[in-house]
């Protein structure tokens, strides 16, 4: 239990209805898919509110699979109180020295949910970011900005005027999170809301959706395999495969893997958590310490495919 804060901080505490993502008209299925995805989302919220309460620690006194999801929220917060008074970063900062030390991924997507619920452009300010994981902050905008307008981007398959052309691709693979959640994780409906994009967009979308079903879970053995069935059929099996290997490896950082991640890997990804992680690796330390741009955070993805192909090569 959260004590109630004041002032500024008491405005912005957000209600855990929100958590509620059947509220949203998401789709409904049988099973234990729903719970996973509010569950997810009532960490986030939980995790948001503490920072608003001066609380983060408690943050700590949630079932460790859950902590990242929290730890994103606290981000989010740290994020929409260092833009909304200019302190340059100074709370995420402290919150990445802190406790989320080992929740970066998690913590730099939820930067980017908060530049959403601010409608502004996630161009970083912040000091001392971590020069790849930043755009991660893109990835978070994505999934905040397509879970609060579903309708458009889900729909009507928009894009924000907000981003640049360089922001989008990152920008889609958040979305495609978004729809793993959208469709309650069930392969043919995520297969067939990727197939009404524009062919251009589909492999980010894939990106997202194989982290969301590595990351959060919400499927079944039978429906990953069968995620990537439909996945190869639309030309984008190792996007799949990458999208989970990033997963696996923010999953070991943060400390135990969840069941539902180590399920996922050989399905997925084809390897063993470690080795699936272990791509991501070679490839950002292939990149060299000066990588931070946009074209090297692609790279590193591109790199982490490469892997996979290799491992894969009949």
């Amino acid at each position: 239990m959260l004590s109630r804060p004041r002032g500024l901080r008491r405005l912005l505490t957000k209600d855990p209805m929100e958590a509620d993502l059947g509220r949203r008209r998401f789709r409904h299925r049988g099973g234990a898919a729903r719970t996973v995805f509010t569950t997810s989302e009532r960490s986030y919220v939980f995790g948001y509110n503490a920072v608003m309460s001066r609380e983060v620690e408690k943050v700590e006194e949630l079932p460790r699979d859950q902590r990242p999801f929290a730890y994103e929220g606290a981000a989010a917060a740290c994020t929409t109180l260092d833009l909304l008074t200019l302190t340059r970063g100074r709370r995420l900062h402290e919150l990445l020295a802190g406790p989320a030390q080992h929740h970066r991924h998690a913590a730099y997507l939820g930067a980017g949910r908060a530049y959403a619920l601010l409608r502004l452009r996630p161009l970083w300010g912040a000091r001392r970011a971590h020069p790849l994981l930043r755009w991660l902050a893109v990835d978070g905008f994505g999934f905040q900005w397509s879970l609060s307008k579903a309708d458009r981007m889900v729909g009507e398959r928009t894009m924000p005027d907000l981003l640049t052309r360089a922001h989008c691709a990152v920008f889609d693979q958040g979305l495609g999170r978004l729809l793993w959640y959208h469709e309650c994780g069930a392969p043919d409906d995520v297969s067939a809301r990727i197939g009404g994009y524009a062919i251009p967009r589909r492999a980010d979308l894939w990106s997202g959706v194989g982290f969301a079903a590595a990351y959060t879970g919400g499927a079944e053995a039978d429906e990953l395999w069968w995620l990537t069935e439909r996945a190869g059929s639309d030309g984008f099996r190792a996007y799949l495969a990458q999208g989970c290997a990033f997963a696996v490896a923010a999953r070991l950082r943060s400390g135990d893997l969840p069941e539902h991640a180590a399920r996922a890997a050989p399905i997925l990804a084809g390897a063993d958590p470690e080795e699936a992680a272990s791509w991501t690796d070679r490839a950002l330390i292939a990149l060299g310490h000066e990588a931070h741009t946009h074209e090297d955070f692609r790279s590193w993805q591109s790199q982490t495919r490469r892997s996979w192909t290799r491992r894969h090569r009949y």
